[in-house]
């Protein structure tokens, strides 16, 4: 047995991933149709093939523990000039998130570790693209809103294809989701004009 690159994540739902997906490949970003749309909870990690069970079995204990919760989307924000990346932003459910990332990475877990850059909950929508097409995508998905409940987050494996599949679902342990805040469009996946 080798290694495995594995990543977690909550998904964008439909039609709202596919949506995005279709967006980051026409701003150009090559990666768009190897990457399904999603938040990060834990970024490429490498770990052992033979480590997949244990990894599986302390997702499961973080999802057991975990509550739904809303998430929305909307506007967006970028990572530039530091880091090569324009997001779609979360502004519902980002510390919901920061702490599941947390739980995920723990010391006592199998898959500890630090990051590159304080955790920030996002959808990138272009990465490592020129510059005219960053800011196109700036511009163009900065009315981007959508919300849905989140009741749950996945493992991913990326294939030598580069390619990222989902191995597994886990659903959070409690059944009560709140309602969305503040927004009457939530839901729709809209983007208004500028």
């Amino acid at each position: 047995m080798g290694t495995v690159t594995i990543g977690v994540s909550i998904a964008v739902p439909e039609p709202h991933g596919s949506l995005l997906q279709e967006r980051r490949a026409g701003f150009g970003d090559a990666a768009a149709h190897g990457i399904p749309t999603h938040v990060t909870l834990l970024p490429p990690t490498e770990v052992e093939e033979a480590d997949l069970p244990a990894v599986d079995a302390h997702l499961t204990q973080v999802a057991a523990a975990g509550r739904p919760f809303a998430m929305r989307l909307s506007g967006t924000g970028t990572f530039r000039p530091l880091s090569p990346v324009v997001y779609v932003r979360v502004v519902q459910g980002a510390e919901d998130c920061a702490r599941l990332q947390q739980r995920i990475r723990d010391a006592s877990g199998p898959v500890a570790r630090e990051l590159q850059f304080p955790y920030h909950p996002h959808v990138t929508v272009a990465h490592g693209i020129d510059d005219a097409s960053m800011d196109r995508a700036f511009e163009e998905l900065a009315g981007f809103d959508a919300g849905w409940p989140c009741t749950g987050f996945a493992l991913y494996e990326q294939g030598a294809d580069g390619v990222w599949r989902k191995l597994r679902e886990y659903a959070f342990g409690g059944a009560v989701v709140p309602p969305q805040a503040g927004h009457a469009d939530v839901g729709r996946g809209t983007i208004a004009s500028r």
